[in-house]
């Protein structure tokens, strides 16, 4: 699986790297700066970029423009941010852009290497990987589109929105997977999301309402 890293700090870009390539991935660019990164996401393709948001020359959002200017020219390349910072705006133009993967941690949230690693590789395979704490920061600011949901039902989105699965959810909140599949079915037709055979509708119903 082929990666593109941008990192400014060496020993972090470093120990990425090598970290990437003990799991089995292939770091095909990792580059320091923003002005490089987007050149290096057209030209190599990535299976996923990993990406800091503030990056030299600036230290604003360099990374995340970057990677929304990589998908606009090669729709739905896979994106997993590794931030310390959450940037609310371009955060969410990414994520609501309904094509490919995304993911949003923060780096002093990573609990451990398998988090990590089964994060990329969920956001390579077209997944979402949300930090809770993220996901709490945008919903934060447009919250309106959950009015019609319930307390469980927004738990469960919460849930969703950082890549569980059923199951996990289930053990999350203590409940059934039967009661959790019926509040994933509630929450699609409160948020407009019609049946669809598409496992891409749990990743819409996330997109939905942080677009709003």
């Amino acid at each position: 699986m082929r990666v593109v890293l941008a990192e400014d700090l060496a020993l972090l870009r470093d120990g990425l790297t090598r970290l990437l390539e003990a799991f089995e991935f292939t770091v095909v660019a990792a580059v320091d700066n923003g002005p490089s990164l987007l050149p290096a996401l057209l030209e190599h393709r990535p299976d996923v970029a990993v990406v800091d948001v503030r990056l030299p020359p600036t230290f604003t959002d360099e990374g995340l423009q970057a990677a929304i200017g990589a998908r606009q020219k090669i729709p739905g390349m896979p994106v997993l941010v590794l931030s310390q910072h959450v940037e609310p705006l371009y955060a969410r133009e990414l994520l609501t852009d309904r094509a490919g993967g995304v993911g949003y941690l923060l780096k002093d949230r990573v609990a451990n290497v398998a988090q990590f690693v089964d994060s990329v590789r969920r956001v390579a395979g077209g997944g979402t990987a949300m930090d809770p704490e993220v996901v709490s920061q945008l919903l934060a600011r447009h919250s309106s589109p959950l009015s019609g949901l319930t307390t469980r039902e927004r738990d469960v989105l919460e849930l969703m929105a950082e890549g569980r699965s059923n199951g996990a959810i289930a053990a999350k909140l203590f409940v059934g997977e039967k009661a959790v599949s019926k509040h994933i079915s509630s929450i699609f037709t409160k948020l407009g999301l019609p049946p669809s055979d598409d496992d891409h509708r749990r990743v819409l119903a996330v997109l939905t309402y942080l677009n709003a």
